[in-house]
């Protein structure tokens, strides 16, 4: 089925086009200009005045045709017309107020203010885990894009107080602004730090040095996206079997990047064919780590995964063992066990 949009300029396109066609026949048979346009006028409309030059028999079937043919253009044009401005217009109005109505009832919501790339997979995200939130954004394209994807928004320069209060910034418990202007961002964490002091302010910035302003301005968390992505390249570089096995078979993408949350990080080591430990159980391995290290999973050679290992696993030549620890304290006792032979004195292992 046809947009109201559509079928209106359908429906105007025939119309025309059938006036234009009987211009020329009339106009071809040889009638002046002003009478051809005058006799396609007045039979469209149904006025019938009566014919203003000569009619042939062949002129008779064409004004027959085209009496047709040119009230129908015309119905059908009438009716997309008032379609257009009954369901369109209509629907669009009964949104408007529907969403109004909405935003009126949010509490407790989270506020995003720009719908960019950033703010686009926020928004994906928050729908994703049924989080009430809303977004600000001035652009009237961006806004059609929001609202044919059913997410509340408000078009309007977050800047403005106005637009703030709009979205009922002193009912939100967080906002996010991700515009890609630092010096905007900046102005919104001071005018919703102003507005409601207990708001949770999460702020993007793009350059280094515009992160101590936020921070002054208010902003309790910052966020640097060419920062996150240089930190994950360099992970997909350093760790790429730890990065791999956590998003790929555990399927939690946002579990590396929490873990320095909480103080800990992954790291992988692969024992050489030389390796003490080859032979060892995990059992044996985490008790003789004093609990500074647990193994997540262990990957052979042939690529084969296991997650969550048991402890009376057998360790083999080029294993790669997966390990949580706190940060920058990568297992020492594995890495010397790695890193030297055991040497064995009046039978004493060292």
């Amino acid at each position: 089925m046809k947009s109201p949009n559509r079928q209106f300029l359908y429906g105007t396109s025939l119309f025309l086009g059938t006036i234009v066609v009987g211009f020329l026949v009339f106009w071809l048979a040889g009638w002046p200009a002003l009478d051809a346009i005058y006799m396609v006028i007045i039979t469209i409309f149904g006025v019938g005045y009566g014919e203003v030059n000569t009619m042939t028999p062949e002129l008779r079937i064409f004004t027959i045709i085209f009496i047709v043919a040119g009230c129908t253009a015309l119905i059908y044009t009438i009716g997309a017309f008032i379609n257009w401005l009954t369901e369109g217009q209509l629907q669009r109005l009964l949104g408007e107020r529907k969403m109004e109505k909405d935003i009126e009832q949010l509490s407790n919501h989270v506020v995003i203010c720009g719908f960019g790339r950033i703010g686009r997979l926020l928004a994906e995200q928050l729908h994703s885990a049924d989080r009430d939130f809303l977004i600000i954004d001035p652009d009237a394209h961006q806004i059609e894009q929001i609202r044919e994807s059913g997410y509340l928004c408000i078009q309007g320069d977050a800047t403005e107080e106005t637009t703030l209060k709009k979205a009922r910034l002193k009912q939100a418990s967080i906002v996010a602004t991700v515009i890609p202007n630092d010096a905007a961002n900046v102005f919104i964490v001071l005018s919703c730090r102003q507005l409601n002091p207990e708001l949770i302010i999460i702020a993007r910035a793009n350059q280094t040095s515009t992160e101590s302003k936020l921070k002054q301005a208010g902003a309790d968390k910052i966020v640097m996206p060419a920062a996150i992505g240089a930190d994950r390249i360099a992970h997909l570089v350093l760790k790429p079997n730890a990065r791999e096995i956590l998003e790929k078979d555990l399927h939690d993408n946002a579990f590396v990047e929490g873990l320095s949350e909480i103080g800990l990080e992954m790291n992988e080591i692969t024992l050489p064919a030389d390796s003490p430990l080859i032979g060892c159980s995990l059992e044996e391995l985490e008790t003789r780590g004093k609990s500074a290290f647990i193994v997540v999973a262990v990957r052979k050679p042939d690529g084969q995964t296991t997650i969550r290992p048991s402890l009376d696993l057998q360790l083999e030549s080029n294993d790669t063992l997966i390990l949580m620890s706190h940060i920058g304290i990568t297992p020492d006792f594995v890495r010397l066990k790695l890193n030297r032979k055991e040497r064995f004195y009046r039978g004493t292992r060292h």
